[in-house]
C-alpha cells in the first residue's frame, strides 16, 4: 500500500507544501514574501500574517500538481522548529486541524533534520546517489551553523556548531555593511564571482573543537569598511567585487577547515551539504574541489532544496 504524505513548511518568511508518496515528491509549491524586503529583514509579526493569506492557497496548489485530494493523504507532516514563533504557529495550527479533519496522523518534523534528509528525497524517473550511513553534514544557514554525523534517518549528533552566529547572517551582515538588498547572501555570491578574493584579508577566529564563530568576522569587516571610508568614501563602490570576494572565501576558509578536520578525526569520506547557505556557488565549488583531493564521496542538494 503506497504512503501519501502532505508536508507543511512554514519556519520563517516561505510557506510551503509538499506531496510525497512513497519517497518519490509529486509536488513542491513555495510563496515567498516580499514585504520584508522594504525592512532588509524578516519581520516576525508580518511573516505570520503573510503565512495565515498563504497556507491554504498554497495547500490546495500542491494537492492539485500533485493529482490528489485531501482524501488522499495517508499523514500530515509540519515543521515544529526551530523558527519564528508566530510562523511555526500557522503552520502547526493548519497541520492539526488538517489531521483532526481527515483522521489521519500527525508528524512532527525537525527542521534542521529536514535540511539533511533533503539527500533522501527521489523524484520519479530519475535516479541519483544517496550518501550511506555514516555521512558527515555541514549545515549551514541564516540561523544556524552546523557539523552533523548522521549515523542514521532519525539518529544525528551535532559535533560542531556555532558559539554565536551563523555563517548565514555573516554573509547577510556583510551584504547590508556593503548596502547590498536584502537578502544579502546571494548578492555577495553574484559580486565575489567578479573579484579578486585575495585582495583583502579578515581575521579568522581560533575555536577549539568543530565549534564555528563568525561574531568576531563581522567585526572585522565592519571595522575595515569604516577605515577604509574614512580615506575614500567612494572605497565600497570601487571595490566591491573584491570585498565580497574576500568576504566570501574568508567563510568559506572558517567553515572548510572544521569539516576537513571532522572528516580526518572520524574517519569518515561522504560528505553533504545542506542548509540555505550550501546555494552558495562558491561553497559548492570548495567542497567539490577540496572533496577531489581528499577523495571524498560529495552529495550536494539542488537548489530547490537548499531554502
Amino acid at each position: 500500500m503506497s504512503v501519501t504524505i502532505l508536508g507543511i513548511e512554514s519556519s520563517c518568511d516561505d510557506t510551503a507544501a509538499a506531496v510525497i508518496r512513497d519517497g518519490v515528491l509529486l509536488s513542491n509549491v513555495i510563496a515567498n514574501q516580499d514585504v520584508h524586503l522594504q525592512y532588509g529583514g524578516v519581520v516576525p509579526e508580518l511573516a505570520s500574517r503573510a503565512h495565515q493569506q498563504n497556507i491554504v492557497p498554497v495547500v490546495d496548489s500542491a494537492l492539485k500538481k500533485a493529482g490528489v485530494s485531501s482524501h488522499d493523504i495517508n499523514a500530515i507532516a509540519f515543521t515544529r522548529g526551530p523558527g519564528l514563533l508566530g510562523s511555526l504557529l500557522v503552520g502547526t495550527s493548519f497541520a492539526k486541524g488538517f489531521a483532526l479533519v481527515n483522521n489521519i496522523p500527525l508528524i512532527d518534523v525537525h527542521h534542521l533534520q529536514a535540511h539533511i534528509l533533503v539527500h533522501f528525497i527521489k523524484k520519479e524517473g530519475l535516479v541519483k546517489p544517496e550518501p550511506d550511513f555514516p555521512f558527515i553534514c555541514l549545515l549551514v544557514s541564516g540561523g544556524h551553523s552546523q557539523i552533523v554525523l548522521v549515523k542514521d534517518y532519525l539518529d544525528m549528533e551535532i559535533i560542531g556548531k556555532t558559539i554565536d552566529d551563523a555563517a548565514g547572517e555573516a554573509f547577510d551582515k556583510s551584504a547590508k555593511l556593503l548596502g547590498l538588498p536584502y537578502p544579502g547572501g546571494p548578492f555577495v555570491d553574484k559580486f565575489a564571482k567578479l573579484g579578486d578574493e585575495n585582495r583583502f584579508a579578515f581575521s579568522k577566529p581560533r575555536i577549539p573543537g568543530f565549534d564555528y564563530s563568525f561574531s568576531g568576522l563581522k567585526t572585522s569587516i565592519l571595522y575595515f569598511l569604516r577605515d577604509q571610508q574614512k580615506e575614500n568614501p567612494d572605497f565600497i563602490e570601487l571595490n566591491k567585487n573584491d570585498i565580497c570576494a574576500s568576504v566570501q572565501k574568508t567563510i568559506i576558509d572558517i567553515l572548510m577547515d572544521k569539516l576537513i578536520k571532522a572528516s580526518d578525526k572520524y574517519g569518515i569520506s561522504r560528505i553533504a551539504l545542506a542548509g540555505g547557505v550550501s546555494a552558495n556557488s562558491g561553497l559548492r565549488a570548495r567542497v567539490e574541489k577540496d572533496g577531489l583531493k581528499r577523495s571524498w564521496e560529495i552529495f550536494i542538494p539542488e537548489f530547490s532544496y537548499t531554502t
